[in-house]
């Protein structure tokens, strides 16, 4: 079996011919550079998943070999099944664009006019959607139906938006009038009906499969005509929650293909730290890590028929 390949550092790696623009929780941003004058590219960008994990709003000290890689090229096949409903904004993906340090988990793509808003869709009731309605009866001010549980499946996905919080600090649930205020009622409506409409795409194609996707966040650019285009990663185990469907049980909490695992271990006695201290995350035990790899390459196979090449 060939090693699992991880990075050797957290931080944004040099790229020639490439500028650092930007890093997040998890990628990092490039400007291309043009070879004769070494100006910047202003219409693209190279984005490049890192194997570097998030939780509780922390960015941890260990890295997960090769979640970078199984990060977009799970977006990439999903940017696929969903061509026919929305542009995305991928140019290459493989080539001599591409940097080899970073090949596979790295993507060239159009500079785009980012949502100020993350644009979230619920398919079942869980996390901060099932807390808003246990206080209020809904979600993001949607109502929903009296006497639902932890991961009731709701009758249609609904748009259930947040801000974008600076790392560190925590997005805010936020209403369709809220958002309105934000980009605009048209923009909301389309941006509301493109992300559900998504969420019921990805679950008809995943259900079979065995999976069943609870919630998932998407990013929208505008295009020069104004278009909406799907931008950053999509349906990934970052950016939603898949849960087996052999083990589905509305009532409790479901096992999940995610960073729960990161987590539940995080909020046990075992990693001795507590969330609310405002001190940073212990580092992750090998077997946590491990684990968290193969759940993530889980997640990829069984969603795609594919084996993963590590």
């Amino acid at each position: 079996m060939t090693e699992p390949r991880a990075e050797t550092q957290a931080q944004a790696p040099e790229l020639p011919g490439y500028r650092h623009v930007y890093s997040g929780k998890v990628r990092d941003l490039y400007a291309p550079l043009d070879p004769a004058t070494g100006r910047a590219n202003e219409e693209q960008l190279l984005l490049v998943a890192s194997d570097r994990i998030s939780a509780y709003d922390y960015v941890l000290d260990s890295l997960i070999p090769d979640k970078g890689r199984v990060l977009t090229q799970l977006s990439l096949w999903w940017f696929e099944q969903l061509a026919d409903l929305v542009p995305h904004h991928v140019l290459a993906a493989d080539g001599p664009t591409i940097p080899e340090r970073v090949a596979g988990r790295a993507v060239l793509v159009r500079r785009l006019r980012m949502l100020p808003v993350e644009c979230i869709a619920r398919a079942y009731l869980t996390g901060h959607g099932l807390a808003d309605y246990q206080a209020t009866g809904a979600v993001c001010g949607v109502p929903l139906p009296p006497g639902l549980v932890e991961a009731s499946r709701l009758a249609r996905p609904i748009f259930t938006p947040t801000s974008k919080a600076p790392l560190g600090e925590h997005d805010e649930q936020l209403t369709h009038p809220q958002v309105a205020e934000l980009i605009g009622a048209d923009l909301t409506a389309r941006a509301g009906e493109l992300t559900t409409t998504i969420l019921a795409r990805a679950g008809q194609i995943a259900e079979p499969r065995g999976i069943l996707i609870a919630d998932t966040k998407v990013e929208y650019g505008l295009s020069e005509a104004g278009d909406l285009v799907l931008a950053d990663e999509v349906l990934t185990p970052d950016s939603s929650r898949f849960w087996p469907a052999a083990a589905y049980e509305p009532g409790r909490t479901q096992v999940s293909y995610d960073k729960q695992y990161v987590r539940n271990w995080l909020t046990s006695p075992a990693s001795g730290w507590d969330p609310r201290s405002g001190t940073a995350p212990p580092p992750l035990p090998a077997e946590v890590v491990e684990r968290t790899r193969e759940t993530y390459v889980a997640a990829y196979e069984t969603l795609t028929g594919r084996r993963f090449d590590a």
